[in-house]
């Protein structure tokens, strides 16, 4: 498995992409703020995001400072917004745990709001230079494909999985650090899930997948997301009315957006069970 190694911190050498959040001079901070915005969001949606974040909160401290419905009114179309009070709540406990330092122990990282074993591993990874096990999901079907010969890994990391990962991890831990982070670029640029480069890619010649013939994926069906019609769409319209508008507004601006009441009514609700709206009577806010 070693030989791998080698011939993908080369090719990350010459086809890395300059995200600033990958730049020597990138905070500890900027490193995690991009973890949270890269969950199941594309890099091309997060970058502006991410800008605007770092200029108006360059550091947790400057984000706890703001009520957490300023974190999502600034997170914008990214999706997902709990994921911005979660961000919000990791910025609170970094100011009262560590003084306002983001930790770079795994545990302590860990123990941060919103923050799982993959966010650790890759704030301690990539923001400090540890030899962490990075498995997101770009990470997992590289290894999947060259080393097991699998199309796509398991719904969830397995321990066979993670043991893979940990025997191919440089034992220098900066070299671990560049490792990680290079094969999750190769399964972003190349190792992709649909139409994958293989005739560019640095390890084609040693990926059991490739070798294999390419075997089509035969686990159970994979998860196809949809949105148009979803209560994914109708919370993203309303939070949009309240994202877009300072101070309160009336439940009647809500119930303009969408026309299924009963959807609209059990959204707001979800939304107000999230702490991502607040109500005060008729009408309604971010928190």
């Amino acid at each position: 498995m070693s030989s791998l190694v080698d011939p993908i911190l080369q090719w990350y050498d010459a086809n890395a992409r300059d995200l600033p959040w990958r730049r020597p001079s990138a905070s500890a901070w900027s490193v995690l703020v991009s973890e949270f915005m890269l969950q199941q969001t594309p890099v091309s949606r997060v970058l502006p995001v991410h800008e605007a974040w770092l200029e108006r909160w360059p550091t947790p401290g400057d984000l706890a400072a703001e009520p957490s419905g300023e974190a999502v009114r600034a997170w914008g179309r990214l999706g997902y917004p709990r994921r911005a009070l979660r961000l919000h709540a990791a910025a609170a406990a970094i100011v009262t745990d560590h003084a306002g330092v983001v930790p770079d122990a795994y545990d302590a990282l860990r123990a941060l709001p919103g923050v799982g074993d993959y966010t650790a591993a890759a704030v301690a990874a990539f923001a400090y230079g540890q030899r962490q096990v990075v498995l997101d999901t770009n990470v997992r079907r590289v290894l999947g494909r060259a080393v097991s010969g699998v199309e796509f890994p398991a719904r969830s990391v397995t321990k066979p999985e993670r043991a893979v990962a940990e025997a191919l991890l440089p034992d220098d831990p900066p070299t671990a650090a560049t490792w990680s982070v290079a094969v999750m670029e190769l399964g972003a640029l190349v190792c992709t899930a649909d139409r994958p480069k293989c005739d560019t890619c640095p390890v084609v010649d040693r990926c059991a997948w490739h070798g294999a013939g390419r075997p089509a994926y035969d686990g159970p069906p994979r998860p196809v997301q949809s949105y148009a019609g979803t209560d994914r769409q109708c919370r993203g319209r309303l939070l949009a009315v309240l994202r877009d508008t300072p101070g309160s507004v009336p439940k009647a601006r809500l119930d303009a957006v969408w026309d299924d009441e009963v959807q609209r009514e059990r959204c707001l609700t979800s939304l107000l069970a999230d702490g991502l709206v607040v109500a005060d009577g008729d009408r309604y806010a971010l928190p």
